[in-house]
């Protein structure tokens, strides 16, 4: 992949990124000669190639221009969720060992609560902008690099993410750095450019926060392949549809509760935008129900793409819109010359349609930061590498997921999927959106407990409860129908649209 200082130099007055909340228009030239500075400044301090540096920053310019300033510098870089509390933070800070932190005015109370704390401990603190209370001005730090200027060759810098901790407290996924010499080389991952067709061309919406994986990657790629990023400060449906016809939007990538808000617009809303330049509306993160999916596809025609992965970048699963409708439900096929096995708990290889442990062969290796356990916990005897999801494939490979090991009911000595009661659920009309997990039982262990979102608040209570029970006990078998109910205004999701199902466990761990 080019790297930025080529579509600087080739074309330093273009769009690099359009930020919608502050109507920042950050061009190649700027963005090259910002991260140019950053750069020197990172040597400065006499940070080595393979350091690691933290970012706690909202969506705005300076995030991609400390981004590329690390990979110039030869540096990890490590975004922080903004909604992360001060203990997590903490814990993040210290298992990445980073050596400097960088927050956002915008932030001002997380990074007091951080100083208050000590949760940064002895770290060197910037601020940007003007500087905040226990943290130096970047901007004064700068002032010693006021120009661009030629950069010792370092390896490429790379981010250093940490997964969104749905099973419990995040783990970092670190990569080797990219020789110096390699850094026009492509990609070991390159559907995004062989199946999404990003090119110069690209206008990509990014909707979601650049500290989580897939934004941070895809924004970085666009700029990379020449193309603009739109970036949102927050997802708002009616603010994302009109930045696809404002600026002619190409590509775009989506979770499923974007979805759902999307589809809520009022039709005359979703209909007064014209979104005829929009060729790819990428989702993934969390699985998506097929009403919901179909919807979308009757609305912006056959342009969506589904992808299966995690950020340990170990396999990858592909399908488009016109094998998605033959296969309601599927994540695809294994791409990049993978190939996916489904197996039962003794290793054994499974037929199509029984349901087992995902495993992906001919995947790079990857490791767990500080928990080598963890990273040996996710490979097999036969070096299958996987994310602990479980699912099935079909007679021609086309995968459907089931749930995650960690999220199975057993009640009874009886194994129940969450996700195939959540997507009964999910048909009925009167639900937006649904969780079912296990709670405790004295007699059968554990049994399903529906956790529902209605799309009326207004119908929550006994009568929609009676009503859902009965549209489950006419699709599912007796042990699979919820025992209990729950009506709430929101699901606990990370801010990347998956569900934090463990926080809905911890509510229930009581049988009271």
């Amino acid at each position: 992949m080019a790297q930025l200082s080529h579509w600087a130099a080739r074309n330093p007055g273009k769009v690099a990124c359009h930020f919608l909340e502050s109507g920042i228009a950050l061009t190649y030239g700027a963005l090259e000669a910002r991260a140019n500075r950053l750069a020197q400044w990172l040597i400065g301090l006499g940070l080595q190639p393979g350091d690691g540096i933290a970012l706690l920053l909202e969506n705005r310019p300076e995030f991609l221009e400390i981004a590329f300033a690390a990979r110039q510098a030869g540096l990890c870089y490590t975004p922080l969720s903004i909604h992360l509390r001060p203990r997590e933070v903490a814990y993040v800070l210290r298992d990445s060992g980073a050596r400097l932190l960088l927050v956002s005015p915008a932030l001002a109370g997380l990074a007091a609560e951080l100083v208050a704390e000590g949760a940064a401990g002895d770290l060197p603190r910037f601020a940007l902008a003007e500087g905040l209370p226990g943290y130096a001005p970047l901007e004064a730090a700068l002032a010693e690099y006021p120009a661009p200027a030629p950069l010792p060759e370092r390896p490429i810098g790379r981010e250093f993410l940490y997964s969104s901790g749905t099973t419990g407290l995040p783990k970092g996924i670190r990569r080797p750095l990219i020789p110096y010499a390699d850094r026009d080389r492509p990609e070991w991952d390159m559907t995004w450019k062989s199946l999404y067709g990003f090119g110069e061309d690209t206008v990509y919406l990014s909707p979601a926060p650049l500290y989580h994986a897939a934004p941070n990657r895809y924004v970085t790629r666009t700029i990379g392949a020449g193309g603009t990023a739109v970036v949102l400060g927050r997802f708002d449906a009616a603010a994302a549809l009109a930045a696809i016809e404002r600026f002619r939007v190409t590509h775009s990538q989506w979770v499923p509760t974007m979805f759902v808000r999307l589809l809520a617009l009022p039709e005359e809303l979703r209909q007064q935008h014209d979104l005829f330049s929009h060729r790819c509306a990428i989702h993934a993160a969390a699985p998506c129900p097929v009403a919901v999916k179909r919807a979308m596809i009757a609305w912006w025609g056959p342009i969506l793409w589904e992808y299966y992965a995690g950020s340990e970048g170990v396999g990858t699963t592909v399908i488009g819109s016109e094998d998605w409708l033959r296969r309601p439900g599927s994540v695809g096929r294994p791409v990049n010359g993978v190939t996916v096995h489904i197996c039962d708990e003794t290793g054994q290889g499974l037929p199509p349609g029984e349901v087992g442990q995902i495993w992906f062969e001919g995947g790079p290796r990857f490791a767990y930061h500080n928990a080598p356990e963890k990273t040996a916990g996710s490979y097999n005897a036969r070096g299958w590498a996987s994310l602990g999801d479980l699912g099935s494939l079909d007679e021609e490979g086309f995968l459907f997921l089931s749930d995650r090991r960690a999220d199975l009911i057993l009640s009874g000595g009886v194994n129940l999927y969450p996700q195939e009661i959540e997507a009964v659920l999910a048909q009925h009309p009167a639900v937006a959106e649904v969780a079912v997990v296990g709670v405790p039982h004295p007699e059968f262990g554990e049994q399903v407990r529906a956790v529902v979102v209605p799309r009326d608040p207004a119908a929550a209570g006994p009568a929609l409860e009676a009503e859902l029970v009965a549209h489950c006990r006419a699709h599912l078998a007796g042990p699979k129908l919820p025992r209990s109910m729950e009506f709430v205004a929101e699901l606990p999701r990370s801010e990347a649209g998956k569900l934090l199902r463990r926080i809905l466990k911890e509510r229930y761990l009581s049988p009271a």
